[in-house]
């Protein structure tokens, strides 16, 4: 049981990876290709776009097979687009591989968190979904700013690929090797999975998820030029503070996974709330300084968890179908993040980026409204 979570876990530390590891690298590539930052922000954005509007459908196609051949199947797109991307192909076949993958990526994890609770007491299943959900914090404490790191020290975005592929195959290989057959033994028909789209509640929840992660990322998108342009920190300090980012969002995945045993929508409530906050502190940070320290880490702590937080929420009113549920919390939560860092892309254009973190902020107070309304259905 714990195993199929900590290898399901090694594989959310490639897809996030590959996800997120744009984002310290955009200023680079931007550069590269004589592309301004908002249209380079489309890596990010095209890859949450493919996951939120192909995630759902992918999943349901999906789901009576083999859960080890479609983790396998998911692992082995990711390591293909990330040996393309290395090869520094013209910027319209770099949004193609990054695409390529995105299709399958809400199916792996849906999958992942299914296999490692599929045989867990309920009182343990939280404590599953945490583990395999962890990578996520892993992910930007250690792959993410290393690969950012290398691209800095080498001078050259696609090393930042290269470490991609490498968590990518480790995980592959992990699976194939260690983890047995999963077949699915209750197979559910359609209707069934669709009928939780019913729900009020699930479908106010399902919107809040995706403001939330709008929120999240209208700022977190541009983390690196934002530090850089705004803060005044070069590329080596950015890299430091992608980690310091990375490391409280850790400590805050801790927090958050025993808060939700305790009270789901508080421990919601308390992170999206405490994010939208720190937007403000953000805006008037200044040049660095200790104070600049402190808002990355508080910035850190409060915005990882929120996926954690974010995906057992929406699940919480769709107990009869978790796999399609937990596809469409990633499906809407990737949209969230595609409105975000189109938002963000907009905001830089329009106001200058040195007002991103007024979006996030209204973003976050909008995703909070919507968890008082939820309280009415």
């Amino acid at each position: 049981m714990r195993k199929i979570a900590y290898i399901g876990c090694l594989g959310m530390i490639g897809v996030i990876t590959t996800e997120f590891g744009v984002i310290g690298i955009l200023p680079q590539l931007a550069r590269h290709y004589a592309i301004s930052i908002d249209t380079a922000g489309w890596l990010l954005s095209a890859f949450a776009m493919v996951i939120a509007f192909a995630g759902p459908f992918m999943m349901l196609l999906l789901s009576r097979f083999n859960r080890k051949t479609v983790m396998v199947v998911s692992l082995t797109l990711f390591l293909i687009s990330g040996l393309v991307s290395v090869m520094s192909p013209p910027f319209w076949l770099l949004m193609a591989a990054r695409m390529l993958p995105a299709f399958l990526q809400p199916v792996y994890i849906a999958t992942a968190i299914a296999a490692a609770t599929d045989r867990a007491d309920k009182k343990d299943q939280h404590k599953m979904m945490a583990i395999v959900l962890g990578g996520i914090g892993i992910a930007t404490v250690t792959t993410v700013p290393f690969a950012t790191y290398l691209a800095d020290v080498f001078e050259r975005w696609q090393a930042s690929f290269v470490v991609q592929c490498i968590i990518s195959g480790s995980a592959l290989g992990a699976i194939l090797l260690a983890l047995p057959s999963m077949p699915v033994k209750e197979k559910q028909s359609v209707g069934k999975h669709l009928n939780i789209l019913r729900k009020p509640a699930f479908v106010i929840s399902a919107v809040m998820v995706c403001l939330m992660n709008a929120a999240m990322f209208a700022t977190y998108a541009y983390f690196a030029d934002y530090l850089g342009k705004v803060n005044g920190m070069n590329a080596g300090l950015i890299s430091g503070m992608l980690l310091l980012f990375g490391v409280m969002g850790v400590a805050g995945n801790f927090v958050a996974g025993r808060g939700l045993s305790k009270s789901l929508a508080g421990t919601t409530m308390a992170f999206l709330g405490g994010l939208t906050i720190v937007a403000v502190g953000i805006y008037y940070s200044g040049a660095f300084s200790v104070w600049t320290l402190l808002l990355v880490a508080a910035w850190g702590f409060l915005h990882t968890p929120c996926f954690l937080t974010g995906q057992a929420y929406m699940i919480a009113y769709a107990p009869e179908a978790p796999e399609f549920a937990n596809s469409l919390s990633i499906s809407f939560g990737n949209l969230g993040i595609s409105v975000g860092t189109l938002a963000g892309g907009w905001v830089i254009r329009e106001y200058g980026i040195h007002n991103l973190p007024w979006a996030m902020g209204l973003l976050g107070v909008v995703a909070l409204s919507l968890i008082f309304l939820r309280k009415i259905f």
